[in-house]
């Protein structure tokens, strides 16, 4: 898991959100798994790391298996949550993510 995700995570128990499970197996026969997700809910959060040092997620190979990820996941009627690093740090993630899990 990112240093991002761990971030994220202890994020959400502070702010007292429900409790995410962390590197859920989402797809029945690929070995994808999710950063952060509510399965009763089918919400997923993904922290993209490196994203201003050419790390895997800006690179055209890794954007592509992304998208193919992604794509799976709403085919299953997963939302995913896509976040940066730098929305963790800023807050800008939790924020997002206390909308989407308010009951």
């Amino acid at each position: 898991m990112s240093k991002g995700a761990l971030n994220l995570e202890q994020q959400v128990i502070y702010t007292g959100l429900p409790h995410p499970t962390t590197e859920y197996r989402f797809h029945p026969s690929r070995r994808w798994r999710f950063d952060l997700c509510w399965p009763g809910r089918k919400l997923a959060c993904e922290i993209d790391g490196a994203v201003f040092t050419g790390g895997r997620h800006t690179r055209g190979a890794g954007v592509e298996k992304d998208a193919e990820k992604f794509a799976e996941a709403m085919c299953l009627g997963w939302r995913v949550l896509r976040v940066t690093t730098g929305q963790v740090r800023s807050g800008q993630a939790i924020g997002w993510l206390e909308r989407l899990l308010k009951d």
